[in-house]
């Protein structure tokens, strides 16, 4: 007959007592909650949200910002870091009800839409589990004001209440939606930089787009250069100094309604001479190589200068297929049409290069640094 092995309930409890022990032993040693504790290779979840900045607009993969930051997390923490990328370059804050639209091969196309709400909605339905988020990094409300917009602004008063009434609240219903969304992420918002500074220089390429950016309420107006590269300038630093203001304005806000620092403003250091077309710009510009200004100047000015990015032609490819001919199209719908070709073509144009970047990702992993030290020396239980 088969009887049982006797059960000692004293033989029991030591046997547990002794496990209980020795975890806790290991992690008072640790310095680390029980409930913390991670497998060395549990993934590192990263979302990148907002417009063209966080995008990397005109950048390889491996260049863009978040791959910089993501490489610097898998080698600082040990774990590798998936990453979600929803943002694209145009995105806006809020661009009203959802559109049922075609939707471009790629973030390279400047669009309003999906809007930065909608990309929060797309991340939702892509994560299972949003408390496995563990870092949400943003850029928004630059295209909400407009380059051209804040560029034309005729005073620095205008400019600073456009840049107030626009960002701020935008920017702080979109962290409230984000915190609220994925409650454990470290959220991270990225400023903006001055496009033009006096140090950008005056030659006839930089005049040509300076006029094309340039505005006048007064209809036919003469208007020299100087006064116009003057007026980009001013409106260009008031801008950067003006957003940078609004947004961490925003943060603020929303870590003192949450009780916790776990929004972060991670400040760009943009110097002038980091502004368009300087010797050691950040940005993006036009290729100046021999081979094109020569071309453009046999042409009489027929070949353009084309941007000097490094998806120049991918964004090519992605603006004509989804800038194409529509059955019944108007003479006046073909020629907007045309120019939004145009001008995606150009989407790359003083945006953040290679080294604009570095620079980027340097501000966010400041951030991220401040916050590993914060959580080591305050561990919640």
């Amino acid at each position: 007959m088969y009887l049982p092995p006797k059960f000692d309930m004293n033989d029991a409890m030591l046997k547990t007592f002794k496990v209980k022990t020795v975890l806790a032993v290991l992690v008072i040693a640790l310095r680390v909650p029980a409930q913390q504790v991670q497998p060395v290779n549990d993934p590192y979840n990263m979302l990148v949200l907002g417009d063209s900045i966080t995008w990397g607009q005109g950048l390889k993969k491996e260049n863009k910002t978040w791959y910089h930051v993501k490489t610097w997390i898998e080698r600082t923490l040990g774990r590798p870091v998936l990453e979600r990328v929803e943002a694209h370059s145009g995105a806006v804050i809020d661009g009203g009800p959802p559109r049922q639209m075609k939707l471009p091969r790629d973030g390279e196309v400047n669009l309003g839409f999906p809007s930065i709400y909608e990309e929060v909605d797309n991340a939702l339905r892509f994560y299972s589990d949003r408390s496995r988020v563990d870092l949400v990094l943003i850029s928004g409300c630059g295209n909400d004001v407009g380059t051209q917009t804040f560029l034309n602004a005729q005073s620095s008063n205008e400019l600073n209440r456009m840049t107030e009434q626009k960002c701020k609240p935008l920017m702080e219903q979109l962290l409230r939606r984000v915190t609220t969304a994925f409650p454990v992420a470290q959220v991270i918002v990225v400023g903006y930089y001055p496009f033009f500074s006096e140090q950008t220089p005056k030659d006839f390429v930089t005049k040509a787009l300076a006029r094309g950016l340039y505005s006048t309420t007064t209809p036919n107006a003469k208007v020299h250069s100087k006064e116009i590269f003057e007026r980009l300038a001013a409106n260009s630093r008031e801008w950067y100094e003006a957003s940078d203001e609004a947004l961490s304005s925003a943060v603020q806000t929303i870590n003192s309604e949450i009780g916790t620092k776990r929004v972060a403003f991670a400040k760009i250091d943009f110097l002038p001479e980091y502004s368009f077309a300087t010797k050691e710009t950040r940005l993006w510009e036009f290729d100046r190589s021999p081979f094109r200004m020569l071309l453009m100047f046999l042409s009489l000015g027929k070949i353009r200068l084309t941007t000097n990015d490094e998806v120049r032609g991918a964004r090519g490819l992605s603006c004509r297929d989804f800038y194409t001919a529509v059955p019944g199209e108007t003479t006046s719908q073909k020629k907007e049409r045309e120019n939004r070709r145009a001008l995606c073509r150009y989407a790359a144009l003083g945006h953040p290069n290679k080294k604009g970047a570095t620079l980027y990702a340097n501000a966010i992993i400041e951030a991220l640094k401040r916050t590993l030290a914060a959580k080591a020396n305050n561990p919640q239980p």
